[in-house]
């Protein structure tokens, strides 16, 4: 149901990433004369502080990596792009130089058979890029690339080509591109039924990462995999031991990494779980839920007030049941564990039903407030209202996953109407939650209560005598 939701989501947009080809920040690009010749390296970052990000550009697929040498195609780090070793790499004490040497040659040799694979291509981009590649020592000729050159082998950042006088990148070149297509269409597996398409098709043997998950490594990790002899069946490996065809497994990785992107709207973080929401069709209720729990930005500190009324409003006047009435929206919480990605909770509904909900939990959060208090609450605030001292480190991550236990169990979102699930009363934990609320005298009564209490004994040499927190009713409540 899952993966069928998020192949759904990724066939109705038209402008993600189609099959064999992924967005990627690429942070510089090598511009080549026609010969081969380097003219300059150029640094797509814009941005500064916490907003500084490189430009994205549509590149062939990564290739899955771990400790072996695996090329992407025409990108890829200085190592393998350039065959230039990375001087603040961590490596293992026991390498010698010569053996570092011989590694990064080798990935460099891995990567030009990469491109040695594109055949029937006349491109005079590609005729750069090879060219240069032919070049044995490189070093001489990139040296004086001036501070981006120093820049990029620092970070050890990605990197690919550029013809002069070009506008895009070798790879988005349009021959170029239509032969990678060609390339990924060709590279197919055994056959079988798909379990989210129910058509037979070539079987994806490993599924793409999932990245953008809170928690886990860098590279990414995966909700399907079967990498132990333990996880297979009937002598089956990887892949094959739950059939999901090339494509689909494309379409909903790409779907699920477009939902978890940085840049997303469609996503937040609910205590350790990274938390992303959409809808069967295009509507704007999938753009609005941020708003409606997240931090409004500081230039525009009123957002998340202007969402709610906007909200109760279109409830009030039936808007929702109107047009959305049979819509389905879907919440998925993910998790890390270990290389893998846990599922935390999924959630199937209406998005008038999410909406007459949401409505429902603000009306239940509705304490009496200062003139100068917002009306509504981030999630955020609840969290950190229940935090020592009021300091957003020191929220437990298992609070924000009670919390969202308690939110399900109240409003009934736990409930599956796909399943005949129905929504429990909601009477008990309503008082649970409003003692919960993050209101400036929860606060302020927390920060009294959790002064250090003495647990008994009396002071010895080895130390004071130990102290422990006592948390305001609400929280226990909450946390019980």
């Amino acid at each position: 149901m899952i993966l069928q939701a998020l192949k759904e989501y990724y066939d109705r947009k038209p402008d993600l990433p189609r099959s064999g080809f992924e967005e990627k920040e690429i942070p510089y690009i090598l511009t080549l004369k026609g010969d081969g010749t380097p003219v300059s390296l150029a640094s797509t970052y814009e941005g500064e502080g916490k907003k500084r990000r490189a430009k994205k550009y549509l590149v062939p697929q990564a290739v899955k990596k771990s400790v072996n040498v695996a090329a992407n195609l025409l990108w890829g780090n200085p190592e393998y792009a350039l065959g230039t070793i990375l001087p603040n790499k961590k490596r293992s004490d026991r390498k010698t130089e010569d053996d570092i040497r011989y590694r990064t040659a080798k990935l460099h040799e891995a990567f030009k058979k990469r491109i040695e694979e594109i055949e029937n291509c006349t491109d005079e981009g590609l005729d750069a890029v090879k060219r240069f590649l032919a070049v044995e020592d490189k070093l001489p000729l990139l040296e004086n690339l001036g501070d981006a050159w120093k820049d990029m082998l620092e970070a050890g950042a990605n990197l690919t080509y550029q013809l002069a006088g070009d506008s895009m990148p070798v790879l988005e070149r349009p021959a170029v591109k239509s032969v990678v297509a060609a390339m990924c269409k060709g590279s197919a597996g055994d056959q079988a039924i798909c379990l989210i398409t129910g058509s037979m098709d070539s079987i994806e043997r490993l599924h793409a990462p999932i990245k953008g998950v809170w928690g886990t490594q860098s590279t990414g990790a995966n909700i399907v995999s079967f990498n132990l002899a333990a996880f297979n069946s009937f002598g089956k490996k990887q892949g094959d031991n739950a059939p999901v065809g090339v494509a689909t497994a494309f379409a909903y990785t790409t779907a699920l990494n477009h939902l978890l992107g940085k840049d997303s709207k469609q996503r937040m973080q609910v205590g350790d779980a990274s938390t992303v929401f959409w809808a069967e069709k295009a509507t704007d209720f999938e753009q609005q839920i941020p708003d409606f729990f997240s931090e409004p930005p500081k230039d525009d500190p009123d957002r998340g007030v202007r969402a709610v009324e906007s909200l109760f409003k279109s409830v009030q006047s039936g808007a929702f049941v109107a047009d959305e009435a049979k819509t389905k929206f879907y919440v998925l919480g993910l998790a890390p564990n270990a290389s893998r990605v846990a599922i935390r909770f999924w959630i199937v509904d209406t998005v008038s039903e999410m909406a007459g909900k949401i409505c429902r939990h603000f009306e239940d959060a509705r304490i009496v407030h200062g003139i100068r208090e917002k009306d509504t609450l981030s999630l955020f605030r609840m969290l950190v209202s229940t935090a020592t001292q009021g300091k957003a480190e020191n929220h437990s991550a298992k609070l924000g996953r009670r919390y969202h236990a308690c939110n399900s169990r109240r409003t009934g979102l736990s409930a599956d109407p796909a399943s005949g699930g129905h929504p429990p009363d909601s009477r008990g934990t309503r008082h649970h939650l409003s003692a919960c609320c993050a209101h400036k005298s929860l606060h302020q009564s927390f920060n009294t209560l959790s002064k250090p209490q003495h647990k008994g004994g009396t002071e010895s040499e080895s130390g004071p005598k130990q102290h422990k927190h006592r948390l305001p009713a609400g929280a226990a409540i909450c946390c019980a």
